[in-house]
């Protein structure tokens, strides 16, 4: 079994809307670190299980210095964004989202 990790900073905004009164209702942002896991029995024809610059170019390519809420179609909690992030990635299996030094979710498919 082969596994691939790559973390990468992205500094994006957001402002989440909940249903409770928060200061995280208004906009502000975050320098994000958002590390992918892929996983594969077997490598690709160029023997890779995904390249490193594939999973940097669909995470921070699309969400690097944006808002957020103008990119992505769901409020973008950091679950939310962990969840997405795993669905865009071939073979990835697991993604950890930290927003802050104390403050960090990991989102794993069953």
């Amino acid at each position: 079994m082969y596994t691939v990790i790559k973390r990468m900073e992205v500094s994006a905004a957001h402002s989440l809307r909940l249903s409770y009164p928060s200061k995280c209702e208004n906009l502000h942002g975050h320098n994000w670190i958002i590390t992918v896991y892929c996983r594969s029995r077997e490598l690709n024809a160029d023997g890779m299980v995904v390249d490193f610059s594939h999973i940097k170019e669909v995470v921070k390519g699309r969400l690097d210095h944006k808002n957020l809420n103008e990119v992505l179609p769901f409020n973008p909690t950091a679950e939310n964004i962990a969840r997405w992030v795993c669905e865009q990635v071939p073979a990835c299996f697991k993604v950890e989202v930290q927003e802050s030094e104390g403050n960090r979710v990991v989102y794993e498919k069953d």
